[in-house]
């Protein structure tokens, strides 16, 4: 069976930027053991997996070890297969997933996600939560993650995570940010427990992020960067109850899987 594949970097202009993610396209859907296996192989944070459903596409993100109910970056990157490859020319997408329908649309150079909000509220901070950040935050929230929050972008750039302790924790993942130099905020996110020790650019902490930073400077629309080490820029809109993540993507390979 040979499966289209693509390697795309999201939330980057130009390769070896932002969040790498691979996208297969199946004219049908394989068994959850196979996906995860392909998955797996390809051991990228996320890789999605895409099926037509009428003018739409059904679509499904795995990390190399389980499967996950939304992924920003993995969308944005089958968006950009959609319009560049699949159907030429084409300036909008909706994406039927376990997190319901996610639109797409392409405005000049950048691809624009419409997501769910899940605003973020203060809650008590795991034991050892600190520890294994590497450094106590100003505030902990959380919605489907942990939110970290700190005072500066230099505090969030110098945490030295022990994965270990934050695997040992029960959450999915961590996000920490604090207020940007040049951006309105900045951001890291951390799934060990979920086969990511890092995730270079993640979208989905951004349903968090909008809502919290949007409320806290007053604003709606914001412009963050995620500051791991590939790094990338996202730019931001709160609509209530639903976030818009925008950015760009770059092909960086095309095959198929042999299997």
């Amino acid at each position: 069976m040979r499966i289209p594949i693509f390697h795309v970097d999201a939330f980057a202009s130009r390769p070896f930027g932002g969040n790498p993610a691979a996208v297969c396209t199946l004219e049908d859907w394989l068994g959850d053991s196979v996906l995860q296996s392909i998955a797996a192989e390809n051991n990228l944070s996320e890789t999605a997996f895409l099926k037509g459903k009428g003018k739409d596409y059904e679509i499904r993100w795995m990390t190399p070890t389980q499967e996950v109910d939304l992924c920003g970056h993995a969308t944005l990157a089958s968006a950009h297969v959609v319009f560049e490859k699949i159907e030429p020319g084409r300036r909008q997408v909706t994406f039927h997933s376990r997190s319901g329908p996610l639109s797409v649309r392409k405005e000049e150079d950048r691809l624009v996600m419409e997501f769910p909000s899940r605003p973020p509220v203060p809650t008590v901070a795991p034991e050892g939560l600190g520890r294994a950040l590497g450094r106590e935050p100003r505030e902990v929230l959380k919605a489907r993650d942990f939110v970290a929050v700190f005072e500066s972008e230099d505090e969030v750039l110098d945490l030295t995570p022990d994965f270990g302790g934050l695997a040992a924790l029960d959450a999915f993942g961590f996000i920490v940010t604090a207020p940007g130099r040049d951006v309105d905020f900045v951001s890291r996110f951390f799934g060990p427990g979920r086969g990511v020790p890092e995730d270079p650019v993640a979208g989905s902490a951004h349903c968090s992020l909008v809502p919290y930073w949007s409320k806290r400077l007053g604003k709606s629309r914001l412009h963050a960067r995620q500051i791991s080490k590939r790094g990338g820029e996202l730019f931001l809109e709160d609509r209530g109850d639903r976030v818009l993540i925008a950015g760009k993507a770059v092909q960086y390979l095309e095959g198929n899987l042999e299997i």
